[in-house]
């Protein structure tokens, strides 16, 4: 049997170390005080053993069994089961990991159930026999010692995020092409963070509205208050952190649209200099076109051309070559084009 810690407490002091379940339940039962039983990775053979032992509802061990399972609570006659996911913000890669608890909860003895290393109950479990006072006040004492325990580590995972939603404001600004893929990472982070934390605020509130009934001690309750405020602060802090991401997408969105604008309008006027330029580059071989033409004519040397002997060709020419390149030049100066 996979057990961290099993412990069989009387009047909340820590009375015996049983070796294994049998045991425990016999020392539970001629004792009459309360077992705290702490398994780690369970088989299914273990898990159905401990089932039959306490007389654990047959679906909550299916559940157990299969784990991979969304926060909640359920009750069924005088045990509750109780699914948890703590979490752990790792700062270097920018993710939320998730572990997941399981807990069954009886008048006489509470059961814990890890998959994963995380989360570690064993300073729960010390500040608890610190304080035989409130241990003696029953099972709810320990789980509202572990909801504590769950709801006070979210706080360091909200405030990693926060600082990395900072960074982002800050990377707007500057226009790195990154913070779009980086402010989609964290959504999806924040959002699974929203998951996992959101029932919470309910779980609690069915507590609450349970003390009554099954008789838990006034000074329990005060604790559980204080677990629930510090649970509305998470989702209160977590909404916002989702509502700044959404806020960095839109401002990110319309900056690189106005990018994309600037950009295309230096395109444009890129365009613009280079019709100015091919119009009047056309515009000179136009004027020059008219001359080259003339000289071209009366350069090929032929025997039979008009006015090849005319004394005042050789003037005649240049002044036709001037009149059409003066032309030329006035109606591209009129379009502009010069």
């Amino acid at each position: 049997m996979p057990l961290v810690d099993n412990a069989v407490y009387v009047d909340g002091k820590r009375t015996d170390d049983p070796q294994d379940l049998e045991h425990t339940f016999e020392v539970l039962r001629d004792r009459h005080g309360m077992a705290w039983i702490g398994l780690y990775r369970p088989s299914v053979d273990e898990l159905n053993s401990v089932a039959a032992q306490f007389a654990l509802h047959r679906l909550d061990v299916e559940d157990a069994i299969a784990a991979h399972q969304r926060p909640k609570l359920e009750r069924y006659g005088d045990q509750l089961f109780i699914v948890l996911r703590p979490a752990r913000y790792v700062d270097k890669t920018e993710k939320v990991e998730f572990s997941e608890l399981h807990v069954f909860l009886g008048p006489d003895f509470v059961i814990t159930i890890r998959h994963t290393e995380e989360p570690e109950l064993s300073g729960v479990r010390d500040r608890l026999e610190a304080a035989p006072e409130i241990l003696e006040l029953g099972t709810h004492s320990v789980l509202y010692a572990i909801l504590d325990q769950v709801v006070r580590e979210y706080e360091p995972v909200v405030d990693g995020l926060q600082n990395d939603i900072d960074e982002i404001e800050d990377q707007l600004f500057s226009l790195d092409p990154a913070v779009s893929r980086r402010i989609h990472t964290l959504a999806r982070e924040v959002m699974e963070f929203q998951r996992s934390t959101g029932p919470l605020v309910q779980m609690i509130e069915s507590l609450r509205r349970g003390e009554d009934k099954h008789e838990v001690e006034l000074a329990l309750q005060r604790n559980l208050r204080d677990v629930l405020d510090h649970c509305i602060h998470i989702a209160e802090r977590v909404e916002a952190l989702r509502a700044n991401l959404q806020n960095a997408l839109s401002v990110n969105a319309t900056l690189v649209a106005q990018q994309q604008n600037e950009e295309m309008r230096a395109l444009t006027q890129v365009s613009i200099d280079q019709n100015e330029q091919v119009k009047r580059i056309s515009s000179w071989g136009g004027i020059l076109f008219a001359p080259s033409l003339v000289a071209g004519i009366y350069g090929m040397n032929f025997r039979h051309m008009p006015e090849l002997r005319w004394y005042l060709g050789y003037p005649m020419a240049l002044l036709v070559m001037a009149i059409c390149s003066s032309v030329l030049y006035i109606v591209f100066k009129h379009q502009k084009w010069l």
